[in-house]
């Protein structure tokens, strides 16, 4: 059996990270949970060589010590009792996964140890060479990339705009060339859009969001548009990155237009019925709510914002009483027309970017894909 720290020089690796996306390859990521945690990807599970107290130890007697004392410490902590377990969770899930792949951070020595603990198990695995690292690095890369991308496909960024509540998510869902970055952030893009399930991280949202552009750009349907909905760079405590964030406006806009009626009903659906059933209890998501009118209430004015609570909190009563939502309403019709309509046509006005068509859903949605089938 070979040693801690000697490997056969024919350990397979791979750097295929477009194979890895495009057929959403199972990863097995062996770095401590704390790692994981502040980045990882969409299809590894975390089932780590060392725990995160193993490797703090490890890390510091090799800061103290140097290389040799800390392989020793870690032949120490991960003693044969410690590594048997382990070793078989790697292969329960590679029997689940025939094609999974192993990483750790670099490529090193972690995964090498990995690797070659499952070979003397008599399961083979292929690890990622240059590890999470360096799959991260093709990622960030193929976001920085994708104007030129983009130009080189002849692929056009198109916005789908439209004020609060018109329903941009309900279009998206009806059609192939697009990319959700509210659903990818998990967020509703607004003050009133947090889930109760929290946002990723905002590497594990860049490299999702990056996933799902090679997705799109490296598809066998070779769309030549894609549509993303109109966003502020911030989508809740999340960014998109910069120069993409940028490109991305640079495109025509779909405006989608809705009467106020229906408005009301879509954020009623959404932003009250939906969201009441994510939280543990209704008061979780009135303590909610209540603090998001408190974060705008400066921007709203002491008048309106009162309103606002007032006519939330007789809703409330109602709710309690005959658990019926329409109460809701008049909150809901003083944020959409008083509040983010001006901000929407404050936007519009000054930007005053070019309209390639306008309608209702069911028009858009139908516009979308006559584009689709003339490319």
């Amino acid at each position: 059996m070979t040693s801690l720290t000697q490997f056969p020089e024919d350990l397979p690796q791979t750097d295929n990270f477009l194979d890895i996306v495009l057929n959403q390859t199972p990863l097995i990521d062996v770095r401590a949970p704390v790692e994981f945690q502040q980045g990882a990807f969409s299809s590894a599970c975390n089932l780590p060589l060392m725990d995160d107290k193993e490797r703090e130890a490890v890390g510091i007697c090799y800061k103290e010590q140097g290389s040799d004392e800390a392989v020793k410490l870690g032949h120490k902590l991960v003693n044969q009792q410690v590594k048997e377990p382990r070793v078989e969770a790697w292969k329960a899930y590679i029997s689940a996964n025939p094609n999974a792949l192993l990483y750790c951070f670099r490529g090193g020595m972690r995964s090498k140890i990995s690797q070659q603990w499952l070979n003397d198990a008599g399961c083979d695995i292929t690890r990622l060479k240059g590890g999470y690292k360096a799959f991260r690095r093709y990622l960030i890369d193929y976001i920085d990339n994708i104007p030129a991308l983009f130009a080189a496909r002849n692929i056009q960024p198109i916005i789908l705009a439209g004020r609060t509540g018109t329903g941009k998510t309900l279009v998206l869902q009806h059609i192939e060339n697009q990319v959700d970055l509210e659903g990818l952030a998990n967020h509703r893009g607004s003050t009133f859009g947090r889930h109760f399930d929290p946002q990723p991280t905002q590497i594990n949202f860049e490299n999702k969001l990056a996933m799902a552009l090679i997705q799109f750009v490296e598809s066998d349907a070779q769309h030549k548009q894609l549509i993303v909905e109109d966003e502020a760079r911030n989508v809740g405590s999340l960014n998109v990155p910069l120069k993409l964030f940028d490109f991305l406006k640079t495109g025509q806009r779909i405006v989608l237009e809705t009467p106020l009626s229906e408005r009301i009903d879509i954020t009623l659906d959404e932003y009250v019925k939906v969201a009441q059933q994510e939280y543990a209890t209704l008061q979780d998501w009135v303590d909610f709510m209540t603090a998001a009118f408190s974060r705008i209430q400066k921007r709203l004015g002491g008048e309106r914002y009162q309103r606002v609570v007032e006519f939330f909190e007789a809703a409330m009563v109602q709710q309690h009483k005959t658990g019926e939502l329409e109460g809701h309403r008049p909150w809901i019709e003083i944020l959409l027309v008083e509040y983010y309509d001006p901000m929407y046509d404050f936007q519009m006005e000054k930007n005053n970017h070019p309209v390639l068509f306008s309608g209702n859903i069911e028009e858009v949605v139908a516009y979308i894909k006559s584009l689709i089938n003339e490319a």
